[in-house]
């Protein structure tokens, strides 16, 4: 299949993961328009390989038939959705927007209904694993989407992700990836806890992985957490402390409104708000071990690796 049979698709957010996901969309034949970014490497580089780049995302929907945000959060989607730069004022009948961002789901419906107003469609499509994945192709997606939109893009889906899960209606997508990210984040928490314990107790990290890192408990999230504390390793587990922050704030607000009690999920949150209104939100989520270490007169664990 040429070039000219496939969907030209834009890609909104080329950074940590978006530079993965576009570069395996157009090296697997679709026609690739990109957003400007200021992180111009991955920019150029996608321009290398064939991709055209627009100056707005008006200029960018006009051009294409499938669009992919994977920025920030609601605040980052909404303000390039909306407007009279926005994604839907060069959109054409047809256009189908997905947000691979981890969204607050109220949202991710209100521009679903925009977005059908004016003829276009509007998808949820976060990400699950990590910019190794999406640099191989072999992300996890859970997706929001009505059938026949989805049987649409799903070819797209599958030259970025491993891993496709059709969940249904539109939103329930980003509820399902903030129920997965609080598991994520509670491990985070409950391994920087032990840690800092077992620490305090005498144990050297070592040791505590010599018996978690060999038995039930481990699991792919530990393998990556742990890699900081192991070996001083800060590109294992690349997720920002003030991302974590604002996906548990996401799910704290959906369960607020659902009118279910989250007492873990409101202690997790506020480790990853502490350590934000500390001045350290630009950290990695594995970098919580030191954080909670510190709060109890314990020192980093590259004090014992040296």
């Amino acid at each position: 299949m040429s070039n000219t049979d496939k969907a030209t698709v834009g890609f909104i957010g080329v950074g940590l993961m978006g530079a993965g996901m576009a570069k395996n969309l157009v090296t697997k034949g679709h026609p690739l328009v990109i957003l400007g970014h200021r992180n111009r490497e991955p920019v150029e580089r996608l321009k290398g390989l064939g991709a055209r780049e627009a100056t707005s995302p008006r200029e960018l929907a006009e051009q294409c038939d499938i669009v992919h945000l994977c920025v920030t959060g609601s605040p980052q989607v909404e303000a390039n959705v909306r407007g009279e730069n926005g994604l839907l004022a060069g959109a054409k009948k047809g256009l189908v927007i997905i947000d691979c961002s981890t969204s607050n789901p109220v949202s991710t419906l209100a521009l679903a209904a925009e977005c059908e107003a004016r003829g276009a469609h509007f998808v949820d499509a976060p990400l699950s694993r990590t910019p190794k994945e999406a640099e191989a192709g072999t992300l996890d997606t859970m997706v929001g989407a009505a059938p026949e939109v989805f049987a649409r893009i799903e070819p797209v889906l599958r030259c970025w992700a491993g891993n496709v899960v059709h969940l249904g209606a539109v939103g329930l997508g980003h509820k399902m990836k903030l129920v997965n990210n609080f598991v994520a984040m509670g491990y985070a928490a409950l391994y920087a806890e032990a840690l800092a314990i077992a620490r305090k107790a005498g144990l050297s990290v070592q040791q505590f992985h010599s018996v978690i890192g060999s038995g039930r408990m481990r699991s792919g999230f530990y393998d990556t957490f742990m890699q900081w504390s192991l070996a001083g390793d800060d590109k294992a587990h690349l997720f920002t402390i003030s991302n974590a922050h604002k996906d548990m704030r996401y799910l704290a607000s959906m369960a607020g409104e659902l009118g279910v009690i989250n007492p873990i999920q409101a202690n997790v949150k506020n480790g990853f708000a502490a350590m934000e209104a500390a001045g350290q939100g630009a950290r990695f989520v594995p970098m919580l071990a030191d954080f909670i270490a510190e709060l109890n007169a314990v020192p980093p664990a590259a004090a014992e690796r040296t």
